[in-house]
This record gives structure tokens, C-alpha cells and sequence, in this order.
């Protein structure tokens, strides 16, 4: 195979999130469609946590986890197969924002890459104010250096509100 015809495996960090419809059962089976995407490897996964809603909603706690992935999709592919999974678990586009759902996959990071398109920005934006996003993904990735914000293992998550608790 010559040079020109081999792929890249690039490092992407997917969050994952539930509160409708037995949110544990919702995330893990996510974890299991993750390692079934085309050209992608699951490579580690985060323990489970629990948050309190984002946003001023009125609904149920989610169960919150962090995916590292090896991919050999552009980031905007590898968008497509999450939203194409969101969809399949009974997520519906036009949801209320930051509101109750059944499955969320974001896109959180995607190698050392900037996106801001209108339907792609990476590193996901207010990764450093959640953390429900930034407790799991300091558990499997605590040197990664999201750009534009650092290492994981520098910024402080139990600072921020509402606490969260990891449940498994």
C-alpha cells in the first residue's frame, strides 16, 4: 500500500449523556454502538456520573460518561455517525436546548484540531465550565491538552457547580 493510500488514525474524546428512558442502559449501549463505527475503535471509557440538569430546565438528573476514540473519519464523519446513533436511541433535532433527552453525543475533541463551522465547533465549547464533561474525561485522559484550554489534569472540575458524583 503506498503512503498516499493509508489512513490517519486520529484521537477524538466523545461525551455522552442521558436522562430519559434508563439513563445507565442508554449510555452503555452508546459505548457499545461507539465501538461499532465504521473506521473507529473504542479505545477507553470513563466510570458513570451523575449531574443535576445544565441549563435551568426542569427534569431529571443525567448519567454523564466520557469515550476515547481512534478514528480514521473526519471530524465531521465522525459527527454524522453520532448524530446518526442519537437518532437510532430516539433522540429527536429540535429538542428544547439543555433540555431532557434520551441519548447526547458531543464531539469534545477531534485530535489537535480547531473547528468553529455552523454545525461543528471543536474542542466543544464550555468544556471548561462543565463538569460533567470534565470529571470523566480527566478519569481516561488526565494529560490531554485541549486546545485553546490546556491539560485536564490542571483545571479544577470540583470547583465547579453543581457537583457531580461518579456512580460506576
Amino acid at each position: 500500500m503506498s503512503s498516499e493510500n493509508k489512513k490517519h488514525w486520529y484521537p477524538a474524546y466523545v461525551g455522552l449523556g442521558s436522562n430519559l428512558h434508563d439513563p445507565a442502559h442508554q449510555v452503555e449501549t452508546a459505548f457499545e454502538l461507539l465501538g461499532e463505527i465504521r473506521a473507529t475503535h473504542l479505545i477507553s471509557r470513563s466510570s458513570l456520573y451523575g449531574s443535576a440538569p445544565f441549563g435551568g430546565v426542569q427534569q431529571p438528573d443525567f448519567i454523564n460518561a466520557v469515550a476515547s476514540l481512534l478514528t480514521q473519519l473526519s471530524a465531521q464523519e465522525l459527527l454524522r455517525e453520532l448524530q446518526r446513533i442519537e437518532g437510532e436511541r430516539g433522540r429527536e433535532r429540535g429538542e428544547v436546548r439543555w433540555g431532557p433527552r434520551v441519548l447526547d453525543l458531543d464531539l469534545l475533541v477531534y485530535s489537535n484540531q480547531k473547528i468553529d463551522e455552523p454545525e461543528l465547533c471543536v474542542p466543544h465549547p464550555g468544556i471548561g465550565e462543565r463538569n460533567f464533561v470534565l470529571l470523566p474525561l480527566g478519569e481516561i485522559a488526565p494529560e490531554l491538552d485541549i486546545p485553546g484550554l490546556g491539560r485536564i489534569a490542571s483545571l479544577d472540575a470540583d470547583s465547579i457547580e453543581p457537583k457531580i458524583s461518579r456512580i460506576g
